[in-house]
């Protein structure tokens, strides 16, 4: 078989002879059951090396044009023709699930579940992490969208890292929490769950470890959990995340990167202690393992406390850090920003790249322009009155519960972690106030194994108003009671029930 070869051409040669070969099969001049020459008699009356034409003849196998045979040889495979027919015939539904990856599977969809009830009329929510919308600075917007100040910039797109007014407006905010970087060390992400995921894609492969806080943010377990990796939960105690524990599971895990929230904590609203974040830091250089710090709630601070990140403590660039606008401002921006070491920066923006490319500039340009007036901290200030209250409020409403709830009062964040009598399901009490109108987070979802945090709840006292907080707190209360009565009586009734 001669084949039309030229070697000048910038074209590799085993492409060349599959293409060839793979044209005749198809215009049927080589029939199905055509034995093709064997590899070395092709090569030679080719002019070209034996490994060449093997290359050509595996292209053409993995196109399903031939087969190979043993004694037979190299084998031209049947053609199916298409159905020409006018003749409808019955198309099978799809089957989807066998097709997707099966790491999600492992993924829990209560929160979408919660987040889609609690938008029902009428629900009172206690379980998302929303701020109050009354809150929202609708006004300033609404000024500085006035100002006509959108030009094509604002409408254009912009660099993968962010829009850089932006990042210098940024790198200026973070000096107030004793952090300082220069704007090129900003990136500006869709929202610092997005930092989540590309940490979770850069680092982890299938069966890696990774060192949570336990309890720990919900989404950031499902993040670890889809890219199928190893969640080691460290138990928390008041001063934040327990060394001593994280010491023994660091050297026998070797995790990727240990996840924190060190800041009013979510879900608890603890405070990691200065001892504490020193040590972690200790820890982390000792073992050589990064550290992945999301700061949502730092700003959310009651008593104006100092409280600076780990990243501003961190003298040998370990830590990542994650900001965002979601929690200060309105949960629809979607801005969040990421500051780390620069190989990481670099694979972030690639990630970015291949992602959505940039975060919308319209909502990057207004974010600036928003800073550089000076309405965050006027903001910031009437914000903290009003959730300190509500915290309050909602902290004097649970205390009317009759020994049923425990809670400590946090010094800032969005929610009060509660502890529920161990004989009340948590499974039930929400069923119950879901039919009363009230929801809250039951305390399973924050940990990585979902049978631990049975007898705690999250409550969000930022989102709902004075007299909503009041009515579902009520609910709350009475529900327990209800449940706590019945366990009770049921506990009696097996204590006073005959032996036979």
């Amino acid at each position: 078989m001669r084949l039309k070869i030229n070697k000048e051409f910038p074209f590799p040669v085993y492409l060349q002879i599959k293409n060839s070969i793979k044209e005749q099969i198809l215009t049927g001049i080589l029939p199905p059951g055509f034995v093709l020459p064997p590899e070395r008699k092709l090569a030679d009356s080719n002019g070209v090396s034996r490994t060449t034409v093997i290359r050509a003849y595996d292209e053409l196998k993995a196109l399903g044009l031939v087969e190979s045979y043993i004694g037979k040889g190299t084998v031209v495979t049947e053609r199916r023709e298409p159905d020409t027919s006018n003749k409808q015939s019955y198309v099978f539904p799809l089957s989807w699930y066998p097709l997707f990856d099966k790491k999600l599977g492992y993924v829990s969809d209560t929160i979408t579940d919660i987040m889609n009830v609690g938008h029902q009329k009428d629900m009172i929510s206690f379980a998302a992490g929303v701020g109050d919308p009354d809150l929202y600075p609708i006004k300033q917007l609404k000024a500085i969208q006035a100002e006509r100040a959108y030009n094509s910039e604002a409408l254009n797109l912009c660099a993968v890292e962010g829009y850089y007014p932006l990042r210098e407006s940024l790198s200026k905010l973070m000096q107030f929490r004793s952090l300082s970087v220069s704007p090129k060390e900003v990136m500006i992400l869709s929202g610092s769950m997005q930092g989540i995921d590309f940490t979770a894609r850069t680092f982890l492969s299938p069966g890696d470890a990774v060192i949570v806080e336990e309890p720990t943010f919900l989404q950031a377990i499902q993040c670890f959990r889809a890219a199928g990796a190893k969640i080691i939960g460290i138990p928390l105690d008041d001063e934040g995340i327990r060394t001593d524990v994280l010491e023994a599971q660091l050297s026998r895990y070797k995790p990727k990167f240990i996840y924190t929230i060190p800041t009013f904590h979510n879900p608890t609203g603890i405070v990691m202690s200065m001892k504490r974040k020193m040590e972690l830091l200790h820890l982390a250089y000792k073992y050589q393992v990064p550290v992945l710090e999301d700061d949502p709630y730092g700003e959310i601070s009651f008593d104006q406390q100092e409280r600076p990140p780990l990243k501003a403590l961190d003298s040998y660039d370990y830590v990542i850090y994650l900001g965002t606008f979601s929690k200060v401002l309105f949960s629809g921006t979607r801005v969040g920003w990421v500051i780390g070491p620069e190989p990481v920066m670099k694979r972030f923006a690639l990630l970015k790249q291949i992602t959505d490319l940039h975060v919308n500039t319209p909502g990057q340009f207004m974010l600036d322009r928003y800073l550089r007036e000076g309405f965050y901290e006027a903001h910031l200030k009437n914000e903290l009155a009003v959730y300190k209250k509500k915290r309050d409020f909602m902290a004097a409403a649970l205390r009317q519960n009759h020994g049923l709830i425990a809670f400590n009062v946090p010094d800032g964040g969005y929610y009060h972690w509660c502890r529920i009598p161990e004989q009340v399901s948590q499974k039930d009490l929400l069923s119950l106030c879901a039919s009363k109108g009230m929801l809250f987070t039951p305390g399973t979802v924050f940990y990585p194994q979902e049978s631990d945090g049975a007898h705690f709840l999250r409550l969000n006292y930022t989102y709902e108003s004075f007299e909503r907080i009041t009515k579902g707190v009520a609910i709350l209360i009475e529900a327990l009671e209800k449940l706590n009565g019945q366990k009770t009586e049921d506990r009696v009734h097996r204590e006073n029930r005959p032996i036979v």
